[in-house]
This record gives C-alpha cells, structure tokens and sequence, in this order.
C-alpha cells in the first residue's frame, strides 16, 4: 500500500527555493483552489502550496467537476504572488497553465514508467486517456501586485473501474498505465521541483525554450480536432502550431467543394478534441 500524504516526505525529496516552502496539507476541503484564495486573502506567502486527500467540490476546467475520490489521487493547488509588469502580466498568464502542465508531465516521467503526452494548453494524457489536468485563475492584490494559483489534479493510484461511468472511456490513472503503485509525494515534490524550474527559465529567458519544450510534448499539434469556443461555435481544424503568446494556431477545415480560403485561426480559449484520422 502507498504511502498516506505527508509534508514531511514531500520535503525530503524537494529542492526548491520557494514553493512548497509552506504547506497546507488538509484531510478534506471543498476545493484547494478555493482554500488558496482564502489564504492568498489573508496574506498567505508566495510559493504556498495548498493539498488535500480529498476534494468535496473540486473543479475542472470550463466549470467541470473534477472527481475527487480520497487517499488515491493528488489534489494540489500553488499561490505565485507577481508583480511583473502588466505588459508581461498578460503573456505569463498565458503560458502558466502550459508550462505547469509540462512540468507536471516530466514530474510523473520521473516517478514512474509511463508516457505523458499534452493535450494542447493543459490536459495530460497518457496515450489518448486523460490522466491530469490544471486549472488557474488569477486576480489583483494591493501595490500593483497580482496573485496567480494553480490548480493541479492528478489521477494516480486509483483504478480504471471507480471512475464515474461517464468518464470510464476517457480517463485513467497513473497506476493503471504502469501496473505499480505510486508515491504521491514523490510526484508532489516532483512537480514542485520542475514547476519552479519552469517559472524561473519563463522571468529569466521569456517564453522560447519553454516553448520548444512544450512543442516536443502536446499531442495536439498535427492532428485534425474539432474546437468548441466559449460562445457555443464549434469547427473542424488542423492543429498547426503555438503561438508566441500560447495560443493555438489552427487550419479551419473546408469541404473541397468549397474554394474559400478559411483564414487561420488563433484559439486562446477553447475545449479540443482529438479527432480519428
């Protein structure tokens, strides 16, 4: 049986300067990302990272239930107060929930046997089967500064069978794929350890290495998907490549009947699907 949560054994293996440097590790909470609200209210530190064993509200992406069932999975979420200018403050939103999921895709590498893919911006996959995905939000503090959190959520030692019906087809576990048990807080210190490498190279050298790095990784690019924006409008597209700023850059697909020339499209928010070839 894996081992139960601990700070203690997270700190062991963790090399970093400032996150994880505080934990808030909880039995249950509502949400991890709505406990580090909370705290980022109260004055918390930057780099505190928020953890619980289970989730009783835990969100997705595009307002989803995330499904947190205790003792199995890691439920994560990371406060970073910045206070970069607001003409850079706008492209490191951007690229914060893709660097964090291309650090958290080399942190379950490193622990375990399996292949992390990245479903363009954050959703972590391991084939075509989702195994972890990241949400952030933001907002104002006083003195110009802003805080960000980071939502992470990672399907670990749970089994295929106890996923909701409805997520059975589309999800697995890190445990699943590997047929081992994993210590979550080995992939917890992991995480944090490549998370702040990541945000360093991004404030010291900008986005272009992070980006070929990330490039190497997302799965997405190539493939034909079918994009649904928040508006409601969905389309066929070629995914061709990411933009300077994160976004994806896309071929809207045309019948061959039709001989207009569908413009390029940048997506910076949208719900892609993978589409067989």
């Amino acid at each position: 049986m894996p081992p139960s949560l601990s700070a203690d054994a997270i700190r062991s293996t963790l090399s970093t300067r400032c996150l994880g440097q505080r934990m808030e590790l909880h039995d249950e909470v509502d949400s991890t990302s709505r406990e580090a609200v909370r705290l980022v209210q109260a004055g918390v530190e930057h780099g505190t990272v928020v953890l619980a064993d289970t989730q009783t509200a835990g969100r997705g992406r595009l307002s989803r239930q995330w499904f947190s069932p205790p003792g199995v999975n890691i439920y994560c979420s990371i406060v970073l107060i910045n206070s970069a200018p607001l003409d850079r403050l706008s492209d490191c939103l951007s690229w914060l929930p893709l660097l964090t999921a291309l650090a958290a895709s080399e942190a379950i590498e490193m622990v375990s046997t399996v292949a992390v893919s990245v479903k363009w911006p954050n959703d972590l996959l391991i084939g075509e089967r989702k195994v972890g995905g990241i949400l952030c939000e933001s907002g104002p503090l006083p003195g110009s500064k802003s805080f960000q959190v980071i939502g992470v959520g990672l399907n670990v030692n749970g089994k295929n069978q106890d996923f909701p019906a409805e997520l059975r087809d589309g999800a697995t576990t890190i445990r699943h794929e590997s047929t081992a048990e994993i210590d979550r807080n080995r992939v917890i210190a992991q995480l944090l350890n490549e998370l702040e490498q990541c945000l360093e190279e991004y404030a010291t050298r900008g986005s272009e290495r992070i980006a070929q790095a990330y490039n190497r990784r997302c799965s997405t690019l190539g493939k034909r998907i079918k994009a649904s924006l928040t508006g409601g409008q969905d389309f066929i597209a070629l995914a061709r490549s990411i933009g300077p700023d994160g976004s994806l850059i896309v071929e809207p697909h045309r019948p061959e009947s039709d001989v207009r020339r569908e413009p390029i499209r940048h997506l910076r928010a949208a719900d892609i699907i993978h589409l067989r070839t």
